[in-house]
This record gives structure tokens, sequence and C-alpha cells, in this order.
């Protein structure tokens, strides 16, 4: 599968599906990641994500670890086309007889996520509604999800509308940084962080496992071939 080239639509299947499997099992998680990074002090009602979720499901019900789920499993998919299409664009455009350096890899990369960024932000923004309103009324994976926790902690609290009196509103990103430092001190900067890896990990792992399967060229194979 390693040396194989596999085909756009192929991959389009590919990660539409481990996108729909990935975020059904690891939803729950991302909701109390959200939640707990929403917290400001004075309005702290979970102290753990296990905490979070258990208050959730007794308020909520079993249904309400996915309040806003179906925002992602409806639009993941053409997330994923959007992603991997950009990708092959900035690889073709870059790639000179037929080889890219690890510098173009990254621009290719930087290229479809941003691409990738511009489509789901306002997907991320009603998810992150959703899952905050309960609240008002693998090792690569996991330490890149670490890492860049604080970055998600500021656009969590950027995107979130519903505030409580008590609580601060941020004008940007350095009001925001700002604010949190002040008011929070640097360890709110890793807020959810435990939950975020929890997140990241197992859907690194599930795309993997989908890719090495081949569930795309499986699905494919069963299609009638044109004749040329």
């Amino acid at each position: 599968m390693a040396d194989k080239q596999i085909s756009l639509p192929a991959k389009l299947i590919n990660g539409g599906i481990a996108g729909l499997i990935g975020v059904t099992c690891v939803f729950p998680i991302d909701l109390a990641k959200t939640r707990l990074q929403n917290q400001q002090n004075g309005a702290r009602l979970y102290t753990s994500m296990s905490d979070c979720l258990i208050k959730t499901i007794r308020s909520e019900g079993y249904f309400g670890m996915y309040r806003g789920a179906a925002v992602n499993l409806t639009l993941v998919t053409p997330e994923k086309a959007i992603k991997l299409a950009a990708n092959d664009f900035f690889r073709h455009h870059f790639s000179k007889d037929g080889k890219l350096t690890l510098f173009k890899e990254m621009l290719a990369g930087c290229g479809a996520g941003t691409c990738q960024v511009i489509v789901t932000t306002p997907m991320e923004m009603l998810k992150i509604q959703l899952q905050d309103a309960g609240r008002i009324g693998c090792l690569a994976g996991s330490t890149a999800a670490v890492a860049v926790n604080p970055v998600d902690v500021i656009k969590t609290r950027l995107q979130s509308l519903n505030r409580g009196s008590t609580e601060d509103t941020y004008s940007g990103v350095t009001d925001c940084i700002r604010k949190i430092l002040r008011n929070e001190g640097p360890s709110a900067f890793l807020k959810g962080a435990y939950c975020r890896a929890l997140v990241i990990a197992p859907l690194f792992g599930i795309a993997q496992v989908i890719y090495f399967l081949g569930v795309g060229e499986l699905i494919l194979s069963f299609l009638p071939k044109k004749d040329n």
C-alpha cells in the first residue's frame, strides 16, 4: 500500500470514511475539551474530563455527549475532499520531474491546510456553540496536540459566542492572550490538553488503518469499469 499510487476518488472515500469513524469515536472527548477550555475562573463547572462527561450525561443524557456532532458528520467528507484535492494540486505544481523536496512538501501541506481552515472555520464555530450550550444553560498525534493546545484554547475562546455575566470577552487574539494570562495564569493555555491528545491520537490511527486496508479501493473495485 505504501508504494501504490492511490487514485483521487479512493483518497476521498478513504478520507471520508476515516473522518466519519473518527468523529463518531472521539466526539465526546472533543466536547469535554471544548467545555473545559471555555471555563474561566469563577465559572468552573467541571474539574476534569471524566467529571465533564459524567455531568453531561446526567443533565443532557447519553446523546448530550454528541451535541454538535451532526455538523461534523455532515461536513467531514467534503472537508477531506477539499484538503486532499488541494494537497494534490499543490504537490503537482511544486513537483519537478515527479519529485518534491521536503520544503515543497511542507508548502503543499500548508496550502492544503489553509484551504481546509477557510472551509471548516464556520463549521468549527457552529460545533463549539452547540457543544458549549449545555455549560451555559497515538504518540505523534498526542505530542502535536499538546504542543498546539494554547492556540486551540485561544481559538475556542474567540469562537464561543455565549458568555456568562462574570466571564471575559475578547476583542482579538492579543486581547485574549493578555486577559487569559492576567486572570487565569499560563496554565490556562493547557486546559483540555489531555482531552485534545486523546482526540488527535485515535484520529491519526483510524486514518492510517483505513488507508492501509484500502477501503476506498475496495469500494471502487465493485463499481462497473468504463470501456476505453
